[in-house]
């Protein structure tokens, strides 16, 4: 059995009990492939009249991505876009040298109430195109590739696998695929991608004989193929690609060196990253 370096991650609620489980960066691992943010968000049901209100936050250096398997989450942003994300779609931003946007609960499901659940994830774009303009990539669910591998149904979110490609535009290989095991049915996972890892939602994968526990994330060793095999229905994630380099994190900025942080700060400080049109809110820059 090759080694296997699982995370358990950590657990914060944001009020009254919406819990976000960080799995990435880690003190074990810091990034798998591009991956150097992931969240698990909820699930947590909203009552009528609550829902998500993240106001206007800047990015700099990172392309983000939100899936969802319940639940929809209003986008809008610096670049103009207002985006509903459901189920299944595939919401890309790329921030490059700075953009600024909004989540929230979109208001027919705050007034009736919703459940959600989902992952957030962040990607560090490489040095060559991190000074890149803003853009936004929305790809709704029936155009994103799927297949159906002796019972294991896959969705292709972004980059390849499993001889498909996303339409999503990436500037770095990379790996992110949804997958629903039935119950006695497997998968093997070739070495195409220079770094892999699986997240399961529910207990029951086993990865060549060995039980992989729900809600960790278990980066997989860099070469050969490997056997997921299910004794239950299990969602999971796949994901990786290929490494950028170490990258200086802070708050929601990216960048390779902390002179380029402390940049964006005194933008953001000074709003000169942008407003989201229609919205005077905003996150302020954090002291610490």
């Amino acid at each position: 059995m090759p080694d296997v370096l699982s995370i358990a991650g950590r657990e914060h609620d944001l009020g009254d009990g919406f819990v976000v489980r960080r799995l990435l960066p880690d003190v074990k691992r810091r990034s798998v492939g591009p991956f150097i943010l992931l969240d698990h968000m909820g699930p947590h049901a909203f009552p009528p009249g609550q829902g998500i209100d993240v106001r206007p936050h800047p990015h700099i250096g990172l392309s983000t991505l939100t899936w969802l398997w319940d639940g929809a989450l209003m986008h809008r942003d610096s670049v103009g876009s207002v985006q509903v994300i459901r189920p299944g779609d595939v919401n890309w931003m790329t921030a490059g040298s700075g953009i600024v946007h909004s989540e929230r609960t979109p208001d027919a499901e705050r007034a009736s109430g919703q459940r959600v659940e989902g992952l957030q994830t962040w990607l560090a774009m490489p040095e060559s195109e991190a000074e890149a303009a803003p853009s936004f990539q929305h790809v709704p669910a029936s155009d994103v590739p799927t297949q159906n591998r002796e019972g294991v149904e896959i969705t292709i979110v972004a980059g390849h696998a499993f001889g498909q490609r996303s339409p999503v535009r990436t500037c770095v290989d990379t790996l992110y695929a949804s997958a629903r095991f039935a119950p006695g049915t497997f998968l093997d996972l070739g070495d195409e991608h220079e770094e892999r890892a699986v997240y399961p939602l529910e207990d029951g994968l086993v990865l060549d004989g060995k039980p992989l526990a729900a809600h960790q994330l278990h980066v997989l060793p860099a070469h050969g193929s490997v056997r997921l095999a299910s004794t239950a229905a299990v969602r999971a994630m796949l994901l990786g690609g290929a490494p950028v380099g170490p990258r200086v994190l802070w708050w929601n900025f990216v960048a390779t060196s902390r002179e380029r942080i402390d940049q964006a700060k005194a933008d953001w400080a000074a709003q000169a990253l942008g407003t989201v049109p229609g919205e005077s809110e905003f996150i302020p820059l954090p002291e610490r």
